[in-house]
């Protein structure tokens, strides 16, 4: 009788740790769900809401404000280079130390795959998507903005290395492809609908590579902290520049 009792309370609570174990799988599945959601309801509004005012009266009216605020001869070239600005900060504070989520190699296989991603899918839409810019250049590809997608790509890597460690530094990225998108349209080179969509895009991007980073473990560099390898993007070329440390 006493087996039979030791037996049943075994099966019990055998059957109670794996109830729970289902329950702790299904609870963690179910925040990682929240989360992903969570992580997407900025980009994919911005996408949604650009789509939305595309070709719109209140985009041309705007468009039409902002010229007439800047002047329709204003025409800078800044917004070339204030998109990479988020890159050189990542790799700035890995130089003089501030601590950031991974290292550096895998800070820049996620840059990478990010920065990639977003050319792909950005300029497929720009052949597809046949917008005449603001300025009327013939070329049919003002949507979505190229600078801004690049911009918001290369901030969102920053925000996700450092909003832990320096959350100043990680949202300053932002303030760099903010001013980016802004200046495309004062360069009357895109309309309101072009940058925001390029934003939620190179947002929605980065932050899907981050959110699958931790399947993808291969670093040979794990060990080693006097390299980094930078990548270099000209004209839908890719490369990388290698930095020794001495």
């Amino acid at each position: 009788m006493r087996i039979k009792a030791s037996l049943l309370a075994m099966v019990l609570l055998s059957f109670t740790i794996t109830v729970k174990a289902q329950n702790d799988t299904i609870n963690i599945k179910s925040k990682q769900k929240n989360s992903f959601l969570k992580m997407s309801i900025v980009p994919i509004a911005l996408i949604a809401g650009g789509s939305l005012i595309s070709s719109s009266n209140f985009e041309k009216s705007f468009q039409e404000g902002v010229r007439n605020a800047v002047g329709d001869d204003f025409s800078t070239t800044a917004d070339n280079y204030t998109r990479y600005v988020p890159i050189v900060e990542l790799y700035a504070a890995d130089v003089i130390g501030v601590k950031a989520k991974n290292h550096w190699f895998d800070q820049t296989k996620n840059l990478t795959l990010s920065i990639v991603i977003t050319d792909f899918i950005t300029f497929k839409l720009k052949t597809h998507i046949y917008k005449i810019r603001p300025n009327g250049s013939p070329d049919g590809q003002s949507f979505p903005s190229a600078h801004t997608s690049s911009a918001f790509t290369n901030a969102t890597v920053l925000f996700e290395e450092f909003k832990d460690t320096s959350p100043l530094l990680a949202y300053s990225g932002y303030g760099f492809a903010t001013t980016t998108g802004a200046l495309r349209i004062m360069n009357d080179a895109h309309w309101l609908s072009d940058v925001l969509v390029g934003a939620g895009i190179g947002i929605l991007v980065s932050k899907v590579v981050y959110y699958f980073d931790p399947i993808i473990k291969w670093n040979p560099f794990e060990k080693t902290k006097n390299v980094t390898l930078i990548p270099e993007i000209d004209n839908h070329q890719y490369g990388f520049y290698m930095c020794l440390k001495i």
